[in-house]
This record gives C-alpha cells, structure tokens and sequence, in this order.
C-alpha cells in the first residue's frame, strides 16, 4: 500500500478531480495549503509599497491506494496538473503500513478498495 500527496495548484484541482475519477479512483482527501517551492513566491506592489510573498496557495491531495494503483493515480494527476509552466506541482509516493476501515474493521489492502 502507498499513501500519494501531491501539491498542485488551486485552479488545476477540477481537473485534476477528474482525471483521478476517470482512471477510476475516487477516495481522496483535499487540503488548501500555502508554501514555497521552486518559484520562491513573487513580488507585487500594494498602495505603492513592495511588497515580497514568498508563500504561495497550493491545494495538497492524499491518496491512500494499493501498488497495483499508484502509476495510474500518479499519470491521472500529471494529466489534470500539467501546464508546462513552473509551479505546476510535485507528487510524493510514500509506503503506507497499514489501513484500517472503521466501519468493516477490514485491515491492510482489503481496506483501501
């Protein structure tokens, strides 16, 4: 079992949603998120001071799946993420030991669907 956290960003998620629907996994869980990355923020001016934002809105997605899963998970978020630009987002894959379903009580693989 793998546990996948993505960091995208907030207007990528729909598409993003979709994609994971399509290739048929559906149990996610969606965090608003801020941090920096490799685009290291932006600077703006408000009422003509500059002023330097570092910490930038991302949407954070955990995907508890199985093995047999993960590519698909990891090609459907690349397919609702991608835009070519910098800032697009990362995908970490993380062993998960166990998975319990409160309701069923069922444990390991069984409880991930």
């Amino acid at each position: 079992m793998k546990m996948i956290v993505a960091y995208i960003k907030p207007e990528r998620l729909n598409d993003v949603k979709q994609a994971l629907y399509e290739a048929e996994i559906f149990n996610m869980s969606v965090t608003n998120v801020v941090g920096s990355g490799r685009q290291r923020g932006f600077s703006e001016t408000y009422r003509g001071v500059a002023q330097e934002v570092n910490l930038l809105k991302k949407v954070r997605v955990e995907i508890g799946l199985n093995d047999d899963f993960v590519e698909t998970a990891k090609q459907a978020i690349v397919k609702g993420a991608r835009t070519g630009e910098i800032g697009d987002g990362v995908i970490f894959v993380l062993p998960m030991e166990e998975a319990m379903r409160i309701r069923t009580g069922e444990d390991g693989p069984p409880a991930m669907g």
